[in-house]
């Protein structure tokens, strides 16, 4: 039952209440006595008997309405519920296919960049095939070059020729041309012949010995016992301080004859090169201080490409003063050309204006003596045409 018809129904039993006290009041004054109170309660048996149907018939109309009221209200909201419903349904139904589509977008995207990494996984694999198989001919080149390194080493005079040899690739590699920018075995002022010389800008030089003493090395990785390979290790050290006492005082380093503060001694060998540093690591410092640069392989590539680097830039700086130089030369001659093309505009504005001049005031003067002389002659004609009718006339005259 709805708010409304409890109302309708409170309302009805107050009206049904107030009329009944009135009934029941009346009867009390008018009748006196027990007849009178019979009477009264027959009476009032009979109202509150015709108050109950008529309650009752209240009771069902009010249901009534009350009931349709509530089956209207109802199926209002059944229809507003349902037709929300109906929409959330169709706003989730819309998103889930938007997720759909977008699961099935990322899913296709999966599926290329899955068909992708096994189409590069297959190339990667491949190539790591070709490196091993590049890898396996490296190694037995390398352990072929170890044997041939051992045999060179035994020799004295194969390790010389084997470091030049070295060193000859480096500068190959680097772009070094003989004769341009280094020479061989050449012979200083001071008597003193460097394995390789490298020219420098400003006519500086840069020496660089190669041979090196491998002797006692060669013993060290020959003997079998610890205790000789101490010993073969530290008399290898001692021949390479010696060799750097050499260097520094073979005069391969004199600034007064054109060289630069340091000299190079090469190391032929990065192995070696290790050796030295991790028996001896103060023994580089010591060079340095001596004024003589150790160079492995990888590292004289690096400092001639440095030194490379030097002289091209030396000859693009020397190249630019000589193209600003021109540049200077070529402003003063454009400078001459703008005066004498100047001149030469005033000239021929000169010329134009006298021409200018000549054409407007002498040509007005001959066509007016034009003009003169072809009025005489009209004239003439007009008289010539006039004395020929006057002849003609008499002649005519006379026959």
């Amino acid at each position: 039952m709805t708010n409304s018809g409890m109302v309708y129904v409170l309302i009805f039993v107050f009206i049904a209440g107030f009329l009944l006290g009135v009934i029941v009041s009346s009867f009390m004054r008018f009748f006196h006595g027990r007849a009178a109170r019979e009477l009264a309660e027959n009476q009032m048996e009979m109202a509150m008997s015709r108050l109950k149907e008529a309650f009752g018939e209240l009771s069902v109309q009010a249901l009534s309405r009350s009931t349709d009221e509530f089956l209207k209200l109802a199926r209002s909201r059944f229809e507003a519920e349902r037709q929300a419903t109906s929409q959330e349904l169709e706003g989730k139904k819309a998103l889930i296919d938007q997720k759909l589509e977008e699961m099935a977008s990322k899913l296709e995207n999966v599926s290329r960049l899955i068909k992708e990494l096994e189409k590069d996984r297959e190339k990667k694999f491949g190539e790591l095939a070709g490196k091993l198989s590049e890898f396996s001919i490296q190694t037995a080149e390398l352990a072929r070059t170890a044997g041939n390194l051992k045999e060179v080493l035994a020799s004295s005079k194969a390790r010389g020729q084997w470091g030049e040899r070295m060193a000859e690739d480096i500068l190959q590699a680097v772009g070094l041309v003989e004769g341009i920018n280094y020479k061989k075995q050449s012979q200083t002022a001071n008597g003193t012949r460097p394995d390789f010389t490298f020219f420098l800008p400003r006519g500086l030089v840069l020496n660089m010995d190669v041979k090196f003493p491998f002797d006692n090395y060669v013993r060290y990785m020959e003997s079998p016992s610890e205790q000789e390979k101490e010993s073969f290790a530290k008399a290898f050290i001692r021949d390479v301080r010696n060799r750097i006492k050499e260097v520094a005082s073979r005069e391969y380093i004199d600034p007064e004859q054109g060289t630069v503060d340091y000299a190079l001694l090469f190391i032929p060998n990065e192995q070696v090169f290790s050796f030295i540093q991790e028996k001896e690591p103060g023994l580089l410092d010591e060079a340095l201080s001596r004024k003589v640069i150790f160079c492995s392989p990888t590292t004289l590539f690096a400092v001639l490409a440095v030194v490379r680097q030097a002289v091209e830039n030396f000859a693009l700086q020397q190249a630019s003063k000589e193209i600003l130089a021109l540049f200077g030369r070529f402003k003063a001659e454009w400078e001459k050309f703008l005066d004498r093309m100047d001149k030469l505009g005033k000239r021929i504005k000169s010329l134009q204006d006298e021409y200018d001049s000549l054409v407007n005031s002498r040509r007005k003067g001959l066509e007016r003596v034009l003009d003169k002389i072809d009025q005489e002659r009209a004239m003439q004609a007009l008289v010539k045409e006039g004395a020929n009718k006057s002849l003609e006339e008499e002649e005519g005259a006379e026959a």
